[in-house]
């Protein structure tokens, strides 16, 4: 188990050193994403769910955490049902196809209005 950082720079500085400046730059603009952007996330069945960050960047030091190496968090507000392959945005579709299992910024800009409807009409269900 590694020793939990004081704050997100001393994060960055103990990535870096570990594994090198492209996972602290990961870490980085996961930490930086704002407050209210949409994120999307498969879980262990390959049922697709949607979110929004609703908090800040924080490290959590539970042992479990660290066993999964999940330990860079933001609170997030989800869906309470997986959202339909249909429905799914096929730049998202893309995405995960391609396999990464990383944080990634998906920049198409055809991704960011059939994400606010499948929010919206949730919403409104």
């Amino acid at each position: 188990m590694h020793p939990a950082p004081d704050s997100l720079e001393d994060a960055l500085t103990k990535a870096d050193a570990q594994a090198g400046i492209r996972l602290a730059w990961r870490i980085e603009r996961f930490a930086k994403a704002p407050v209210g952007a949409f994120v999307w996330t498969k879980d262990v069945d390959g049922l697709t769910y949607l979110g929004r960050i609703i908090g800040p960047w924080t490290y959590d030091a539970d042992p479990a955490a660290d066993a999964v190496d999940l330990v860079h968090v933001r609170a997030c507000r989800w869906l309470p049902e997986p959202v339909a392959d249909a429905v799914v945005p096929a730049d998202v579709q893309a995405s995960f196809g391609r396999g990464g299992r990383n944080w990634q910024r998906i920049r198409a800009a055809s991704v960011s209005a059939p994400t606010q409807a499948v929010w919206d009409a949730a919403a409104e269900a």
